[in-house]
């Protein structure tokens, strides 16, 4: 028996309470999102990279905003170039959501406990988000060191430099040929500290959104509830994200030498230094509408699918 969030019991069947049959659910629902919303993650990575190190490169800026970069995009590569990457995209979601998404219900239900009124307490839920993010995220890490390659690689050919890279699996072996297994994880700590930010936003915020909005008003636990909470999930996570998302950017775009080792910044801390040194405090923020117009959306996308087939596989609501 399971109880719903005004105190409802409802029947359960067991595999449906299961953590693998819900990590199977978060996937479904994580890839439903990020093909809906794929292209302005590709957006949002041209616009961080544009200005990179500017002051020392002969290349003139191509785009300035995020509309201009879309269109540039289309225009000059053709529109399929919107989802160049998709597929690593959606490889790292098999385990980036599953594993946050398992872990971060795990760690509310059988780690730090509710209340004994059933409540979840905000500091937790930010534990939790902190804690599944980072596990999430390091696990999934090659993957997302693929698709941000990937990603740039139209630029590159349009800027008469030799393609890096023919495909996903062609993107995996050579990481691994230049940088061995330590290569698949370079950017691994900023890209870590980036998801635990953003999940300490979006968890812990649609958690706690969510359960307060269903304590506070008549509203019952549907599709307008989960609208207004991944609402304010998706500013939250953009907010606090964007900065590490810069940097993470960045570090995993960089040249690499015979070591595998960056040639441009020697770690997270170098990186954020070197952006602000030469490009000022708001480049931080470069790409912010991209990553907010993005995420807004994807969590959208993402928790109204995953609390649809959650209801309609017969599993408890998140």
């Amino acid at each position: 028996m399971a109880v719903s969030e005004r105190g409802h019991h409802r029947n359960v069947p067991g595999y449906a309470d299961s953590f693998w049959f819900k990590y199977v659910l978060s996937v479904i629902a994580a890839g439903v999102a990020e093909t809906v919303t794929y292209p302005l993650d590709l957006t949002k990575t041209r616009l961080q990279i544009q200005g990179e190190l500017s002051k020392q490169s002969k290349h003139k800026v191509p785009y300035r905003g995020m509309l201009q970069t879309a269109l540039g995009v289309a225009r000059e590569e053709g529109v399929l170039k919107l989802w160049q990457g998709l597929t690593p995209a959606v490889q790292r979601h098999v385990v980036y959501s599953g594993c946050r998404m398992g872990a971060y219900e795990w760690i509310r239900d059988n780690v730090l406990g509710r209340e004994p009124d059933g409540s979840f307490p905000v500091w937790k839920a930010v534990c939790g988000g902190l804690v599944a993010g980072s596990l999430g995220q390091f696990i999934a890490s090659p993957t997302d060191l693929v698709k941000v390659q990937m990603q740039m690689e139209g630029r590159r050919i349009l800027e008469g430099k030799p393609a890096r890279v023919r495909g996903t699996w062609h993107a995996f072996t050579k990481i691994l040929a230049e940088g061995g297994i330590r290569g698949l994880w370079k950017g691994w700590v900023p890209n870590v500290q980036r998801a635990a930010l953003v999940n300490m936003g979006d968890l812990a915020t649609y958690d706690s959104a969510k359960r307060f909005i269903l304590g506070h008003t008549s509203l019952s636990d549907g599709p307008i509830v989960h609208s207004l909470s991944s609402a304010c999930s998706g500013i939250v996570a953009a907010s606090l994200g964007t900065p590490a998302d810069v940097v993470k950017t960045r570090i995993m775009n960089q040249p690499t030498d015979s070591s595998g080792r960056g040639t441009l910044y020697r770690s997270s801390i170098d990186c954020l230094v070197k952006t602000v040194r030469k490009e000022g405090v708001m480049a931080l923020y470069k790409g912010f509408v991209p990553i907010w117009s993005r995420m807004a959306p994807w969590s959208l996308t993402f928790w109204l699918s995953y609390e649809q087939v959650r209801r309609l596989s017969g599993t408890t609501s998140f």
